[in-house]
Formats: C-alpha cells, structure tokens, sequence
C-alpha cells in the first residue's frame, strides 16, 4: 500500500472522507462521530475552545455546543473513564473498561490519603451515597488545594481515586466540573452486570482501536486505548484470527502495519478542518508524523520564549494533507478569534493555503460567536494570512 493510501485510509476512517451536513448537525451526526472514533478525549484547556468541541467541528461544521454537551453528559448514552486519557465513551464499552477498575492500586496522592487520613476515603464515598451527585466543592469537607490551580486537595484525590475504582462516576459536567455519583445510578445495571475477562476485554479493545484507525502500527492500535504493549503483543494475535484485521506493508512505514477490513480507500480527501492536538487523528505523535509528516509538539508546559508555534496550536488540514499550523485565543470579551502565530508547512502553496485557511478562520469565528479575526505578526505565514482576512 502506498503511504497516500494509507494517509486517505486513515483520514476516511476517522470521519474525513464525507462532506459535512447540508444543515444544521444534530444528534443524528453526533452519534456518527462517536461511532467512527469509538471515544472522545477531554481535556479543561478552554484557551480557544475545549477539545471535544473541536473534535465535532473538525467533521461537521458548524453546530450548537450546548447541544452536543447535553448529548454527551445526559442523554444517558455514554461514560467517562480513563480511556485515552481522560474520555467519554458509549455506555457498552463499559464492560471492556471495567477490569481496569478492578485491579486499580492506589499509588500516589491516594496511597498517602489512605496513610495520612484513615477513614476519608470511606467517608467521601458516604456522602456520594448520601447526598450525591456532588462537586468536589460541595463535599462537607473538601481539604484544601495542595498547590496552583492543578493542585488536588483530598476531596479531589478521593473522589478521583473512587472514580478510578469505579464506586463512582460522572454524573454531568456543569460548566465543565465534573458532577459525580454512584456509578449504580448512573450506569444501566445490564452494562455493568456483564463480567469480561481481561483478556478477552483487551483482545475486544485492540479490535476496535483497529477499526477507528483503519490502518496503523500495533503500537497506534495500542496506543488508542492506552494498552500496555506486553498486553498488546500477546493478544494481538487473536485479532488477527478472528480475520476482521489483516497485515499490509506501507511503504515507507518502517513498521509492519495492519487493516481493518472494513476500512476503504476515498479517491481524494477533499475540505478543510483545524485539528485538535487531541484528536485521534495526531493524538498519537509517532502516527502524525508517519501519516502526515507533522512533527508536532503541544507546547502548553513550554516557557513563552521557547516555544516554536504557539501556546494551543492546531494544526490545518486541507485536502488531505496538513499544510499549516495556527495558535489560536478567543478572546470572548472583544468578540475577537485571535490567531497569534501563524506557520505554513514546508513544500505547501502559500497562497492557496493562505487563502483556504482564511475562509475556515472566519466560519470558525462565527461557530465561536466571535465578529471577527485577528491575526498577530508572528509566523512565516502571518502576513499572508492578515492580508486574506483584511
């Protein structure tokens, strides 16, 4: 297989291929998404907008995020769990997730909860039952934070530990904190009363990871849902028996790679998207820069004065190649998208990239509820930029 089939079999699987919806998008699409990615990554950084919203906007255009957020925390079809990170899933994976949650070991911060603090954990876990759902603010006794913003305090660790157990789970997320309650009263009982052997749940795993990727190395296909490559060596081979996946050579590809065989070829990739640095697509760095070329590095922890692209940089994708990348801030006080640095890839059509990416920047403006876009003068493809949209 050639390296541009493999780059267009990739980019249809993971929802590229299509047109977006001639109207508005609704829950109908949204279901279509969650589908072909079999799991959404969360991430709090909201600097432009929080990842799950460009995940959705990326393959469908403009749409409501209210409505997407209700779909998501309270229409009763998904989970959350650590997955890929932090992710929400279809409630019927569930069952493949839950032997992660029996053999949960406490280690840091809730090992020396547990040692510090006898009874507290226990206690949180009361209150769930007795008041639940709950914030991590409404505990009766929260503890103070243990450092800046990232800090936990014990309420946090504890409900964090008993979400990782599976006592509880997220119930909504108002504004984005997460609500947490019993997992019994949230969770359908026929989900969690189906008992999957670990291996057989890791085995179900890789199968689907294959099929969201539709082409990739083992370690992508274990990548998507953070399996172990000791584990995933082991049984990927009852993958391949089961002949819904099948080893192809991509050229280039150093690795062995494998198909799903539900996976086609598109003719062409056609439109344009800015991708989320937590989008399945580039999620996985080794996979973007095999697939894409794109040798990309989130610099959110990067001092400003070393960072290369920007602070919360999203890369552009057009017509089946990523061309650009841009370091975007809404700035919802002045109703102004702000793109403060702007790169164009090597070996791309800087006026036609320009032009495409200036078109996407003010629909995503729109989607934003900002009145217009602003671009800074940093960047080898800034200028070009400011002059399309002025």
């Amino acid at each position: 297989m050639s390296a541009d089939a493999a780059r267009r079999l990739a980019l249809a699987s993971a929802g590229f291929a299509g047109r977006p919806p001639s109207g508005r998008p609704d829950v109908r699409h949204f279901r279509r998404v969650m589908r072909q990615l079999e799991l959404i990554q969360l991430d709090s950084v909201n600097v432009a907008a929080r990842t799950h919203y460009w995940i959705f906007f990326a393959r469908l255009g403009d749409y409501d995020r209210d409505k997407l957020d209700h779909w998501l925390w309270r229409s009763g079809e998904h989970f959350e769990y650590w997955a890929h990170e932090a992710s929400i899933l279809p409630q019927d994976v569930y069952r493949l997730l839950a032997h992660r949650m029996r053999s949960a070991d406490p280690e840091g911060r809730a090992a020396s909860l547990m040692a510090q603090h006898p009874g507290y954990l226990e206690a949180v876990l009361e209150e769930v039952r007795r008041r639940g759902p709950l914030t991590v603010g409404s505990l009766s006794d929260p503890g103070d934070r243990t450092g800046p913003w990232w800090g936990y305090g014990r309420g946090k660790i504890a409900l964090e530990w008993h979400f990782r157990t599976g006592d509880v789970t997220v119930a909504d997320r108002p504004n984005f904190h997460r609500l947490y309650d019993l997992t019994e009263r949230v969770i359908p009982a026929h989900h969690r009363a189906e008992v999957v052997d670990r291996d057989e749940a890791i085995t179900a795993l890789l199968e689907r990871s294959a099929r969201a990727l539709g082409v990739g190395t083992l370690a992508d296909i274990a990548d998507y849902y953070r399996i172990r490559m000791p584990d995933a060596r082991r049984l990927f081979p009852k993958v391949l028996d089961r002949a819904t996946v099948f080893e192809v050579e991509v050229d280039g590809w150093r690795e062995p790679a494998y198909r799903h065989v539900e996976a086609g070829i598109p003719r062409s990739v056609e439109g344009s998207a800015l991708i989320s640095p937590f989008d399945p697509l580039i999620w996985f760095r080794a996979r973007a820069l095999r697939v894409f070329d794109l040798h990309y590095r989130i610099e959110i922890y990067v001092p400003e004065e070393k960072r290369i692209h920007g602070y919360y940089v999203l890369p552009f994708l057009m017509d089946g190649d990523i061309v650009a990348r841009v370091d975007l801030k809404t700035d919802r006080g002045a109703g102004v998208l702000r793109v403060r640095s702007a790169h164009l890839e090597p070996g791309r059509p800087r006026d036609h990239v320009a032009r495409r990416l200036a078109s996407h920047l003010e629909g995503t403006a729109s989607w934003l509820g900002c009145r217009s876009v602003a671009v800074e003068e940093r960047g080898d493809l800034a200028g070009d930029l400011a002059n399309r949209l002025s």
